[in-house]
């Protein structure tokens, strides 16, 4: 692009905006001007995505691609409706696990696995490739999901600029550093400033009286002293109580501070949440606003039949929707939680109670965020709030250009000291740290596109690796213990990938080496589509708590498990002899659920075979359409392919294929089909 050109592009970009640009934006903008890849560091709402657009913009401009990568389909989704319009639905394509829609577009959205599956394919869809966007690029500090990040970081071809967009981090120059030693000439720009300031209070009920009491948090970045004689009269006369959810929302209609979000740990929570409000007779909406609730929800459940919706509860969850309440989680199925988003986006939802997946997930906005609880429990016990989940939860606080201010509440409750509260508030942010290893997709997908010089390089290049405290063993050392696991199983000769090491580059799961393995030993052989399926599921559900999971009643399929069990335990072995993380057993909790769905039964006849909710049966089983999919591609036995790709199809039918179309949101919060079963197990 001639310097000219580049002018009239920015130029016209930024008369196209009603605002005038931060000075954040401007400061990104211009190392995209001069040729630099660029790490943005800001809060929540700040308006990071307009230097992504701009870098869209500029890619366009000159006859190039631009892809726009996120973490989560829900996120993919709704950056494919925004770029549609801004740059012309022609223009723009979505790749997820379930939708590929215009995917040789000059713009395509796609989640962030997409494009590491693409860029180890040698895909000639980046053929032109001008800039890659990684939203959310904070994500690769997550323990399953992260390395995608940095190996797309790392092996992105060099000509490619990179736009990384992250959450406010303490170590964002560190990271930028790092970048730039892998990316080439790369500016840092840090925002820490809201873009609107953010008001702390504390709600608390008092014994014996009804009615809630909102008290200020802070005083001068300090824990005011209101909020510290809670702490103190707690231990005496017991004098607070816990603000009840009805009441808390009444007080919050009457000060203005709607609509809000309140953030409660717990499914289950948020469930009861909402019918004690509807039972304690909260009511914000009128009879237009109703109706066009219904009209919402109507066209967002158009694809479930009747059956379905009786087996979901739709009729209390519709009628509290109708009164301006709803609830907000990874257990309702994706239909239900796009028609509380398009509520709450239209102005229709006062008051949503979601677990933290919300804040991870769509962009909703609110006046006013409430933590309801300010402890999470981590597996053995509950301990309170980190500095970066506080800010992650209140981010979505204050609405810019609506509000001038935005309202975090956190609900008093006994044990909960305000003193521990107000430093978390004001504490720095957290540093971004890297959880990269190297996988075995990633290792034979080395093999094949670079020598082991080259291999080894690429590893000590990341930011794990960056970061290694000294002494530890590199990450090219835990890349040929990953090795000699494959070639004591025949997936690499030498340098040199086998057949087996090719099926198994084409295959994108947690456990990649146990699905080839399945494949390579005639576990899937023989099988009927819905026996194919039940066997898959072992690798692709883990039960959120463990238990005894139900017996399956199918012999062959039994037995197939079984099967799938033992070469598990062999592998884990291996594993633990060459020091490297096991690989997990297989789960056969969901097996006699998924045959039943796969052949042809009903959401409630399906569900019956399991306690999972709605939701995390319709993510497991588009999970397990894709790993089928995958496994259909690489089996070596024809029929097994064809058993493999007829369950694939026979799996996504129903509630689980509602709301893939095309700008329908996905699943809020939900991890791409390379993403771990154990992400998805501590999910809320």
């Amino acid at each position: 692009m001639r310097p000219g050109d580049a002018g009239e592009v920015r130029a016209a970009f930024v008369a196209s905006h009603p605002f005038a640009l931060d000075p954040f934006q401007l400061a990104a903008m211009d190392a995209l001007d001069g040729g630099r890849s660029v790490v943005v560091s800001a809060p929540t709402g700040s308006g990071k995505t307009v230097v992504a657009d701009y870098a869209v913009a500029r890619a366009l401009a000159a006859g190039g691609k631009a892809v726009y990568t996120t973490p989560i389909k829900a996120l993919s989704n709704q950056k494919y409706d925004e770029l549609s319009r801004r740059f012309g639905p022609a223009r723009v394509g979505l790749l997820t696990g379930d939708v590929s829609h215009r995917p040789g577009a000059p713009v395509v959205v796609m989640t962030t696995e997409v494009l590491r599956n693409m860029l180890f394919a040698g895909s000639d869809a980046l053929s032109g490739l001008a800039v890659v966007v990684l939203d959310e690029v904070h994500y690769l500090q997550d323990p399953y999901r992260g390395p995608v990040w940095e190996e797309i970081l790392i092996v992105a071809p060099p000509q490619v600029a990179v736009v990384c967009l992250s959450a406010t981090v303490h170590n964002s120059g560190d990271f930028g550093a790092w970048v730039a030693s892998v990316r080439g000439p790369t500016d840092v720009v840090v925002e820490t400033r809201r873009p609107v300031v953010l008001d702390h209070l504390v709600a608390v009920g008092e014994r014996g009286r009804d009615g809630v009491r909102l008290l200020p948090l802070l005083r001068d970045g300090r824990a005011h002293p209101d909020a510290l004689a809670l702490d103190r009269r707690t231990r005496g006369a017991r004098r607070w109580r816990a603000p009840r959810r009805s009441e808390l929302a009444e007080r919050l209609e009457a000060d203005g501070l709607l609509p809000a979000i309140t953030f409660i740990f717990s499914r289950a929570a948020c469930d009861d949440a909402v019918r004690q409000c509807v039972e304690d007779g909260v009511r914000f909406t009128d009879e237009r606003e109703r109706r066009a609730v219904r009209e919402i929800v109507e066209d967002s459940v158009e694809s479930l039949g009747d059956d379905d919706l009786a087996t979901l509860g739709f009729g209390p969850w519709s009628h509290a929707l109708e009164l301006g309440i709803a609830p907000h989680h990874a257990g309702l199925v994706p239909p239900f939680r796009r028609a509380a988003e398009r509520c709450f986006e239209a102005g229709l939802l006062r008051l949503v109670f979601a677990t933290e997946t919300l804040a991870l997930g769509v962009n909703m906005p609110a006046r006013t965020v409430v933590i309801e609880r300010f402890a999470k429990f981590r597996g053995a016990e509950r301990s309170p709030l980190h500095a970066g989940e506080y800010q992650q939860l209140t981010g979505r606080a204050g609405r810019r250009g609506i509000d001038t201010e935005g309202t975090a509440v956190v609900a008093w409750s006994q044990g909960t000291a305000m003193a521990t509260v107000a430093r978390v508030a004001v504490a720095d942010p957290p540093d971004l740290r890297s959880a990269f290893q190297p996988t075995y997709n990633l290792a034979v997908n080395l093999v094949r596109r670079a020598d082991r010089h080259e291999a080894h390089r690429l590893l000590a290049s990341s930011y794990g690796q960056w970061q290694a405290p000294e002494g530890s063993v590199s990450l090219p050392v835990r890349l040929d213990r990953r090795l000699a696991v494959l070639s004591g199983r025949g997936y690499v000769d030498g340098w040199r990938l086998t057949a087996a090491g090719i099926r198994l580059a084409t295959l994108y799961h947690e456990c990649d080496l146990l699905a080839a393995e399945a494949v390579g030993h005639g576990i899937l052989d023989q099988l009927a589509p819905h026996q194919v399926a039940a066997v898959v599921s072992g690798l692709t559900y883990e039960a959120r708590e463990r238990g005894e999971p139900p017996g399956v009643r199918d012999a062959v399929v039994r037995d197939r498990l079984a099967a799938l069990d033992a070469l598990a335990a062999g592998l884990r072995a291996d594993e633990r002899r060459v020091g490297i993380p096991r690989t997990r057993r297989p789960d056969p909790g969901l097996a006699r659920a998924v045959a039943t769905w796969t052949r042809g039964g009903g959401l409630a006849e399906a569900l019956g075979h399991t306690e999972i909710a709605p939701g995390d049966f319709v993510r497991n089983a588009r999970q397990l359409a894709d790993l089928l999919t995958q496994l259909a591609q690489v089996a070596p036995e024809d029929a097994t392919r064809r058993a493999c790709a007829t369950a694939g199809r026979q799996v996504l039918r129903g509630v689980v294929a509602a709301g893939l179309e095309v700008g329908e949101a996905g699943e809020a919060g939900a991890p791409e089909p390379a993403g771990s079963a154990t992400d998805r197990r501590r999910r809320s």
